[in-house]
């Protein structure tokens, strides 16, 4: 099973417990039927923005910093301006 399919199978699965209480073809005490569960889609959208900021957040945070890679970076810059200039290129 590929992993699109694998994807697809479990959001029809959610789909269908979700419209199978919705629908209250479960049975469920009234409160829950008529205030949780129609809010039930926005609260996962909500749940999972939150989820998705806090990641970025974290990966922002661990960032780690280094300077080896900026010294090589900056060294390949001065090698390709050097080789345009030999070619006869304006590069400042």
């Amino acid at each position: 099973m590929t992993r699109a399919q694998q994807t697809i199978s479990i959001g029809l699965l959610v789909t269908s417990l979700y419209l199978a209480l919705y629908l209250e073809l479960v049975p469920l005490p009234s409160v829950i039927s008529n205030e949780i569960i129609p809010v039930l889609p926005f609260w996962v959208l909500v749940s999972f923005g939150a989820y998705l900021l806090f990641q970025l957040g974290y990966g922002v945070l661990t960032f780690n910093d280094v300077p080896e890679a900026h010294a090589e970076l900056m060294k390949e810059i001065d090698l390709a301006r050097a080789d345009l200039r030999a070619k006869g290129v304006d590069v400042d």
